[in-house]
């Protein structure tokens, strides 16, 4: 439910939301799929971890991404690198996130949606 409220949010602020997954391994399914310009991926999921699918999904290339998480501290332990968007969040926040990760992502050639 967390993902659909999220999913309509992006797309009020204008953007192309691809793909919601639940799970670990449908996350990197959907990556390999659809080639998001961006992923906004949840430290937690269903089944499995956000964080093990995006490093999963980077062996075989870059994809800007940020994660959401109720526990900042956990993310950065295993990656201290990461853009954490602490939860709980509003539109603002969000936009800034966004902004974030796109500005130290390197240069791509973007081609799928975000």
């Amino acid at each position: 439910m967390i993902g659909l409220l999220l999913g309509e949010m992006l797309e009020q602020m204008g953007h192309q939301v691809c793909a919601i997954e639940l799970t670990e391994a449908a996350a990197v399914i959907a990556a390999a799929q659809y080639r998001p310009d961006l992923m906004i991926v949840d430290a937690r999921m269903g089944a499995g971890s956000g964080v093990a699918a995006v490093e999963i999904i980077l062996r075989s290339g870059f994809v800007p991404h940020f994660f959401t998480s109720g526990n900042i501290s956990k993310v950065k332990a295993v990656r201290p690198d990461a853009v954490v968007l602490e939860k709980p969040f509003g539109e603002l926040e969000l936009a800034a996130a966004i902004a974030r990760t796109l500005d130290i992502a390197p240069t791509l050639s973007l081609t799928a949606a975000t």
